[in-house]
């Protein structure tokens, strides 16, 4: 019986003593916890643009704008169609955070070589006739559009975008000449000609296209474009003898639709945010 108090009371002693021991001990402190960034604020910043690319243009008709007893014109199988041209363009945007930015740009469409044909009926003294023309010229333009954007994500460093912007064209139609044959009691041939004549028009487009970020500087884009310019029209009109007409030539509804290789420098550098710090377990 005595060697069994004497276990229990040893026991007792070894728990106390280590007990004691444990109270005198640091308590550690728990592991840090890693705390992930925040993620960076939308970047936005003024960028410059350039495009270069080509149109693909018509007009809805073409309309001899004279107010006389020969105005009964009446067409009933016109053709037109325009050669391809280039287009140059520049401007100045600023992005404001990842999916909206806003451009103002300025391009010259160049010289777009015309071809018509109209066949037609009219009255000359009362007398009705049928008649054929055959139309060339050159047509080009200035246009200043104010853009704005939505971009739609990116995949892979590809964005996704829809845009629209109003603003004017000056459209200039030079070199203008119209060969014509009329079947009158008897067949005449005719000849005119017309100076150059420019005039101001609202314009506006629809844009689509693709966006690819080479680096945070630097987007080239692969843009689709309609636009409509407006209307056009010829200078007064001389016939082969150099008299004048007082009339012209009205090019209505000028539309194209146009493809551009673009590229986009930022002129603002995104921020620059430190890496999460290393967390080592002790």
């Amino acid at each position: 019986m005595r060697s069994v108090k004497s276990l229990l009371a040893a026991g007792a002693a070894t728990l106390i003593s280590s007990m004691a021991f444990a109270a005198d001990m640091p308590i550690a402190a728990p592991p840090p916890m890693y705390a992930p960034p925040a993620p960076p604020a939308d970047f936005g910043g003024w960028y410059l643009r350039g495009d270069i690319g080509f149109s693909n243009q018509k007009t809805s008709d073409l309309h001899y704008g004279r107010e006389s007893a020969y105005s009964q014109l009446t067409s009933f199988d016109q053709k037109t169609s325009f050669d391809t041209a280039g287009i140059y363009g520049l401007g100045v945007g600023y992005r404001f955070n990842n999916w909206f930015r806003a451009d103002v740009t300025g391009q010259y469409r160049g010289n777009s070589n015309f071809k018509g044909t109209d066949r037609f009926t009219g009255t000359a003294g009362g007398v009705a006739y049928n008649g054929i023309d055959n139309y060339s010229a050159s047509k080009s333009e200035w246009l200043v559009l104010a853009n704005a954007y939505v971009d739609l994500g990116t995949w892979w460093c590809i964005t996704p975008f829809i845009g629209a912007g109003v603003g004017g064209a000056r459209v200039s139609i030079a070199n203008f000449s119209d060969t014509g044959t009329n079947s009158l009691p008897f067949t005449t041939t005719s000849f005119a000609t017309a100076p150059t004549s420019s005039k101001w028009n609202f314009a506006w487009a629809a844009h689509a296209g693709l966006a690819y970020k080479v680096n945070p500087n630097l987007v080239l884009e692969l843009a689709y474009s309609y636009v409509d310019l407006g209307p056009g029209q010829t200078g007064i009109l001389s016939d082969y003898t150099g008299a004048t007409t007082n009339n012209v030539f009205k090019f209505k509804d000028i539309t194209s639709h146009d493809l551009k290789l673009g590229v986009r420098w930022n002129l603002d550098s995104p921020p620059v945010y430190a890496p999460p710090p290393l967390v080592t377990k002790g």
